[in-house]
């Protein structure tokens, strides 16, 4: 008698949210999966049709879309200058602000905003893609504002400075994982001793329960999935990979895996009943649930010229392979999830040319049997990912890289695809090209 095992992320989103709508960080199921028909499968000759635009400020955060509503978050510097020392904070004075557009013409809707000092690393903006749940959308500023407001009309409905609540430090590089809700919960990272991940009730930002400690929050937002026969939320830090019931806090199992710089950042992905974490650091393993044992049987650990080691952009488990961008390298990266030996690797993609360029980045959306990938030059590109190379369709120039990492300018934030749209953004526009067949 063969026993079927299966595993499988849950839906995060409320049961009202359509197909074409891109909610929240990654797409409704948090994958990067794009499955809505009747888009491009090459670039037409004349390009792509850019549909509207409209200035905003600075961000990392990417755009999110629901119910023909558009939200993003930016900061308006006032005073302060931007070094991005990685090694350093950055002092600046300014507002955050919160926006919604209409999807279809751009006309700004309405907005939210807060003064908020920061203090941090790479301070260009709030980090957090916002997320909706029905009728609401929370947002997460870089300095630990989480706030609950009304999609209608932004009225805010509860605020929490986490931070303060939870008497701690912001990270170097700032609140940077988007808020997870699931049913009447949402799921957040705060900080504090044994709070690093707390569950709040969605309506009113009351804490259900805290859980966890480390030397610093760390960057990864929180998972949930089906496994071993039960709910389990993943999350994790820059010690430990941690599975949680989701309903208490109470720790399920735990295993040790640490990046460097604390900079636990890409959540785990999963193919059928195998789940790869990797980080900076050349830091990465491949576990196996197993299907009547709570816990995972860790099959590998990356090594050097092996694997692939993510960090701004999350890889993609497609079948035996896994793809994504490398962050020591900086190229595009093939390998086998058997053992993790590489099958090729590109700078095509991310950063472009043929030499390393740390944290090379490219963001990806598996689209049917295709990818979409926006580079960190600002280039949308259709290509074809195989475990015998990187087969590119075609690419079109829709975003200038307005920010700075490493000597070189970049687009680092996460793009959205709905409504046969592209959203897009930088540090000076959002932009929404159509990419209807």
């Amino acid at each position: 008698m063969k026993f079927a095992f299966c595993l499988f992320v849950i839906s995060f989103v409320a049961s009202s949210v359509v197909a074409d709508d891109w909610p929240q960080w990654n797409g409704a199921t948090r994958t990067g999966i794009y499955s809505e028909s009747g888009t491009l499968r090459s670039i037409p000759s004349d390009g792509l049709k850019k549909l509207w635009s409209q200035p905003v400020h600075l961000g990392y955060s990417g755009p999110a879309v629901s119910k023909g509503r558009v939200f993003l978050t930016d900061y308006i510097r006032t005073s302060g200058e931007i070094t991005n020392n990685a090694g350093g904070r950055d002092r600046l004075n300014g507002t955050e602000r919160i926006l919604c557009f209409d999807s279809k013409t751009g006309k700004e809707l309405w907005n939210h905003q807060y003064d908020r000092e920061y203090y941090l690393s790479y301070p260009s903006g709030p980090r957090a893609t916002p997320t909706v749940d029905g009728d609401h959308v929370y947002t997460l500023g870089a300095e630990g504002d989480l706030i609950c407001l009304t999609v209608a009309d932004g009225k805010v409905v509860w605020k929490r400075q986490l931070k303060e609540d939870y008497r701690t430090e912001t990270p170097m590089w700032g609140y940077a994982a988007p808020p997870l809700v699931v049913d009447d919960w949402l799921y957040t990272l705060a900080g504090g001793e044994g709070s690093l991940l707390v569950a709040l009730d969605k309506r009113t930002g009351e804490e259900r329960w805290r859980a966890l400690s480390a030397s610093s929050i760390g960057y990864c937002p929180p998972t949930m999935i089906h496994a071993s026969g039960r709910d389990q939320l993943l999350l994790w830090d820059p010690a430990n990979l941690n599975s949680l019931d989701p309903k208490t806090g109470t720790v399920l199992w735990s295993v040790p895996l640490a990046p460097r710089y604390e900079m636990s950042i890409t959540p785990p992905v999963i193919s059928g009943n195998r789940m790869y974490v990797s980080g900076i650091g050349e830091v990465a393993a491949m576990f196996e649930f197993e299907p009547n044992k709570l816990g995972v049987k860790e099959l590998w650990r990356g090594k050097v010229k092996n694997a692939l080691y993510c960090a701004n952009s999350t890889p993609s488990f497609d079948g035996d392979y896994v793809y994504g961008a490398d962050c020591g390298i900086g190229s595009m990266i093939c390998f086998r999830a058997s053992d993790g030996e590489r099958q090729w690797e590109t700078f095509a993609p991310t950063a472009g040319g043929d030499r390393r360029q740390a944290h090379g980045t490219a963001f990806l959306a598996k689209v049917g049997d295709l990818y979409y990938l926006l580079s960190e030059t600002g280039d949308f590109i259709i290509a074809k990912l195989s475990p015998e190379k990187y087969e590119e369709i075609g690419r079109f120039h829709v975003l200038d890289a307005t920010n700075t990492a490493f000597g070189r300018e970049v687009v680092w934030s996460y793009p959205a695809y709905a409504h046969r749209c592209l959203f897009a953004r930088n540090d000076k526009e959002i932009v929404c090209y159509s990419i209807a067949e």
